[in-house]
């Protein structure tokens, strides 16, 4: 059964695939819709073209979601090193 989710808080209540519109994906992802399709475009999430229209399934957004998860220690490039404080 395929069943488009017109809501990002609906949830599936039986076996199939669950789509979401490019509006809800990009919602869900907490990013603008020229980015959502910037990660299609690149490859980074998979989308469908039905016609006119872009659907991507819940499942892919979702495992997309935990594929950027950030390990913990893999930040320190983004604050200086602390320096001791010199004493004039």
């Amino acid at each position: 059964m395929v069943r488009l989710v017109t809501n990002a808080a609906s949830s599936s209540d039986d076996e199939g695939i669950e789509w979401l519109g490019t509006t809800d994906a990009a919602e869900r992802l907490g990013v603008t819709a020229r980015t959502l399709y910037r990660f299609i475009d690149e490859g980074h999430l998979p989308g469908y073209r039905f016609g006119r229209v872009i659907r991507l399934k819940r499942s892919d957004v979702d495992r997309y979601i935990e594929s950027c998860l950030i390990e913990p220690g893999t930040l320190e490039h983004l604050y200086p090193e602390s320096t001791p404080a010199t004493s004039d």
